[in-house]
């Protein structure tokens, strides 16, 4: 079982962190949350306590599942991919859903092949250099720049393993996961998609996830924010999930 930590009562949310991050990204917002929520942080595949558990997208994605149960499932980049899939294939687990900077996959068959390859590149560049370098160079990607000293986590970043991180790129990269843009109508739980105002791909990916869903999702631009709007804008961020989790409160 995946490895996760478990905070207050009430209804219950799982969050599940984005790539070379672990549970404990998750902690500023933990604190507001379990007022009022069971939240469930987990170790995604591949990373931090589970980092022995190499898993794909759709396996890994059950294993979060097993370990939520029904819950909302709040999810960051690759771990909004995870709970996407699971919202997908067992909507019955996932009462709402929040996705935060990620994508429903690439379309292109060329350009997914194209990703494994960059992917592949970057796991072997992972097991070159080791962890603490290449968490580095992963941070200075312009995706990133919203991020400082102080709000990049780094030393929670450093705490995952070489075989875990390339792992997690073979596995459950962008290029491995199958596009499921023509499936999202099928989302029929209360959908909240958050981006960056800063981060212009995933802004856009964000509208695109929320028109192919529906009436049943709602869009948030966080203004001042790149691709971490949590770590970036903690508060607002906060607020917004607080408020769309309280709304549900009695159902």
């Amino acid at each position: 079982m995946l490895s996760n930590k478990q905070f207050g009562n009430g209804p219950r949310a799982v969050l599940v962190h984005g790539f070379t991050q672990t549970h404990e990204t998750w902690l500023d917002v933990i604190d507001p949350l379990k007022e009022k929520f069971e939240v469930i942080a987990i170790d995604a595949p591949n990373h931090g306590d589970s980092c022995d558990i190499s898993l794909n997208l759709e396996s890994g994605a059950r294993a979060i599942g097993e370990v939520g149960g029904n819950a909302t499932y709040i999810g960051y980049s690759l771990g909004g991919r995870f709970c996407l899939t699971l919202a997908l294939a067992e909507p019955q687990k996932v009462s709402r859903l929040v996705l935060i900077s990620t994508t429903a996959g690439i379309e292109d068959k060329e350009l997914r092949l194209e990703r494994i390859k960059s992917d592949e590149e970057l796991a072997r560049r992972i097991e070159q250099i080791g962890v603490s370098q290449f968490v580095d160079e992963w941070l200075s990607q312009p995706l990133f720049a919203g991020l400082n000293a102080e709000t990049n986590q780094r030393t929670v970043r450093i705490k995952n393993t070489a075989i875990g991180l390339s792992s997690s790129l073979r596995l459950c990269g962008a290029g491995r996961q199958q596009p499921t843009w023509s499936r999202l109508k099928e989302l029929t739980m209360p959908v909240l998609v958050i981006a960056g105002a800063k981060d212009e791909k995933y802004r856009g990916l964000a509208e695109r996830l929320v028109s192919e869903i529906g009436s049943n999702a709602t869009l948030e631009i966080i203004e001042n924010s790149g691709h971490t709007p949590h770590l970036e804008q903690p508060q607002f961020f906060n607020e917004l999930l607080s408020d769309f989790l309280s709304k549900y409160l009695a159902t």
